[in-house]
């Protein structure tokens, strides 16, 4: 058995949902209306994802960034 520490983001939308995801694969979202709830979630999705998965092609993760856009309004 390995343990695999994943990066996961966390958002919130405009219902007030927590919206997560696990940007090592495509497609890879669930919500929760708590954050407990959502990652309980993400990891029921992620273990769909690593089925069958060869984990030395997942793609890499390189950190978060902020990005300052100007807005015209």
């Amino acid at each position: 058995m390995k343990n695999l520490h994943l990066p996961i983001i966390i958002e919130m939308d405009e219902d007030r949902y927590y919206i997560v995801s696990c940007p090592l694969f495509k497609g890879c979202h669930s919500y929760g209306e708590t954050i407990d709830e959502a990652l309980e979630n993400i990891r029921e999705v992620i273990d769909m994802c690593l089925e069958g998965k060869n984990l030395e092609v997942l793609n890499k993760f390189i950190g978060f960034r902020e990005l300052e856009v100007v807005l015209d309004v």
